[in-house]
C-alpha cells in the first residue's frame, strides 16, 4: 500500500505539472473549446498508462539492448515537439469550427506519447523507482499504469479546463494571438532540457 501511494503522488505530481502534453491541452482547450479537445484529452489520459505498461513489460529493456533507438526517438519526439510549436504558433487568432482548423484526434495524442521525451522520463523513471526486481512484471506495471490512468484525467483535465475558461477573458484576436505565441514558446522551453538531455 505504501508504495501504491508512492506511486500515485508520483503520478500526480508528474502529470499535473507544465510538460508538453498540458501545454498543448490547454492551447487546444483555448482555440477549440472542451468538446473538440475532447478526443485530445482521453487521448493523452489513456495513450500514456498504455505506454508505461508497455514499457513495463519489456520495451524499456528493448531500447537500452538498443541505445541507437534512444537518439531515434529523440530526435523524432524533439522534431515532432518543434513542429506542434510551429502549428501552436500559427493557428488562426479566434475559435475555429472547421473541419480544416482542428486538435489533434484521440490516435495522435495516444501516439503522440511516444515521441515524447517528458513521457519518457515519466514512464521509465516510474518503472525504475517502484518495481522490484522478484515482483510480477506484469501485475507491478498494470498497478503503475493504474496510478497514472486516475490522476491523468483531473489532472490533465484542469489544464482543458483552464484554457476553455480563458476563452472568455482573451476575446479578442490579439490576445488570442499572444496567448498562443506565449503557449509555443513554453513548448520550445520545455524542448530546450531535452534537446541536450540523454534520455534514461
Amino acid at each position: 500500500m505504501e508504495i501504491l501511494l508512492s506511486a500515485l503522488l508520483f503520478a500526480l505530481v508528474s502529470t499535473v505539472t507544465p510538460g508538453p502534453n498540458n501545454i498543448m491541452v490547454m492551447t487546444s482547450g483555448l482555440n477549440y473549446g472542451v468538446y473538440r479537445t475532447l478526443p485530445h484529452f482521453f487521448g493523452i489520459c489513456l495513450g500514456f498508462p498504455a505506454m508505461v505498461v508497455a514499457v513495463g513489460v519489456g520495451l524499456g529493456a528493448l531500447f537500452e539492448e538498443v541505445p541507437m533507438l534512444h537518439t531515434v526517438i529523440k530526435v523524432v519526439g524533439i522534431s515532432y515537439l518543434l513542429y506542434l510549436a510551429y502549428k501552436i504558433a500559427t493557428t488562426r487568432s479566434g475559435p475555429s469550427d472547421t473541419d480544416n482548423d482542428r486538435p489533434l484526434t484521440f490516435v495522435q495524442a495516444a501516439m503522440f506519447q511516444w515521441v515524447n521525451p517528458k513521457a519518457w522520463v515519466m514512464a521509465v523513471g516510474a518503472m525504475a523507482a517502484f518495481t522490484t526486481v522478484n515482483g510480477e512484471v506484469l501485475m507491478q506495471s498494470l498497478w503503475i499504469s493504474s496510478a497514472f490512468f486516475l490522476v491523468s484525467f483531473p489532472c490533465v483535465g484542469l489544464w482543458l479546463m483552464g484554457g476553455a475558461a480563458l476563452r472568455n477573458w482573451l476575446s479578442e484576436p490579439k490576445q488570442l494571438r499572444l496567448f498562443n505565441l506565449t503557449m509555443a514558446s513554453l513548448l520550445l522551453l520545455s524542448v530546450l532540457p531535452m534537446i541536450s538531455a540523454r534520455m534514461a
